[in-house]
């Protein structure tokens, strides 16, 4: 998430690229020329838990569609077309 976000906050940057040394993992961005851009990190990590967020909320309302489309197969109610479509034959 970090690399999305670093990429999503700062549209010079094409590269990240990281490093780990003694567990812990630094980040590097870059141009497209590789020329080194300097970052806000603290603005990333706030990027990085919105984006955290939103997949987390979008595996969510699928596993609740498939809980729903369940429930209506069971109980023999016609089911809507994104519960139809989460469905696997």
């Amino acid at each position: 998430m970090i690399t999305q976000a670093i990429l999503e906050l700062y549209s010079n940057v094409t590269t990240v690229r990281t490093t780990k040394n003694d567990g812990v993992r630094t980040y590097h961005a870059y141009d497209k020329d590789e020329n080194k851009i300097t970052f806000d990190m603290s603005a990333v990590q706030t990027k990085a838990a919105e984006l955290k967020a939103e997949e987390d909320a979008k595996v969510q309302a699928k596993i609740d569609l498939k809980a729903s489309a369940k429930a209506k197969l069971v109980a023999g109610e016609p089911l809507t077309e994104a519960e139809a479509d989460t469905l696997v034959i």
